[in-house]
């Protein structure tokens, strides 16, 4: 408000000359006083404004909605090649099952004739103990799991809104990795595992976009 403004300086002016203070910030002062803002409000749109406004408008969430549109593709492409990285560690392990349990006789067999004289060693007791073992190794329950939940989690991707049911598959499928990891007994296998487990965070991250 110029005017109010012109006011205020004058009379600040007259006080600084009086007081002698010389004051360096007579307008910062004045500026700072009732009245020296003034604000006009418009209270009527034209047509034409109205218009730039709304297409504007209308153009922004377009332009959203196509960018949320490619983010999501691109989100699902990622996903799913994870998914398909996991089913292929998986059949990668399968590979290595037979020599697994190979090698495993084997070491348990060296080191139960390094350590008991062949008079007192019971080949059909081994045989039962071999077994036995090999059993508490065997991962073909969590094979077919992790398969299932794999599948089941790409036919859920195609649901609305499944983020977080995404997000409780995608435990179940932790859950198997880590145990065929611990059933591994095997570097190989268990190297597999760990690139298993890097694809599943990946996917663990993604979703949390999603959401």
């Amino acid at each position: 408000n110029t005017e109010v403004v012109q006011a205020y300086i004058t009379q600040l002016k007259e006080i600084d000359e009086k007081s002698q203070l010389n004051s360096s910030n007579i307008l910062e002062i004045a500026m700072k006083l009732p009245e020296a803002m003034h604000t006009e409000q418009i209270t009527e749109v034209s047509d034409e404004e109205w218009e730039a406004v709304r297409s504007a408008t209308l153009t922004a969430c377009e332009h959203i909605r196509m960018f949320r549109q490619q983010e999501g593709q691109a989100l699902e492409r990622d996903i799913r090649n994870n998914i398909s990285a996991i089913q292929q560690g998986l059949q990668s392990i399968v590979s290595f099952e037979a020599s697994r349990v190979l090698r495993i006789r084997e070491r348990i067999s060296t080191y139960i004739k390094e350590c008991v004289t062949s008079e007192k060693f019971d080949e059909s007791r081994f045989e039962q103990e071999i077994l036995y073992y090999i059993e508490k190794l065997d991962i073909n329950e969590e094979k077919v799991r992790l398969q299932q939940h794999c599948t089941f989690f790409l036919e859920t991707m195609s649901q609305k809104a499944a983020g977080k049911k995404l997000g409780f598959i995608a435990q179940e499928i932790g859950r198997e990795i880590n145990t065929i990891g611990s059933k591994s007994n095997d570097s190989a296998m268990q190297k597999i595992v760990v690139h298993m487990k890097d694809n599943l965070e990946r996917i663990k991250e993604q979703i949390l976009n999603v959401l």
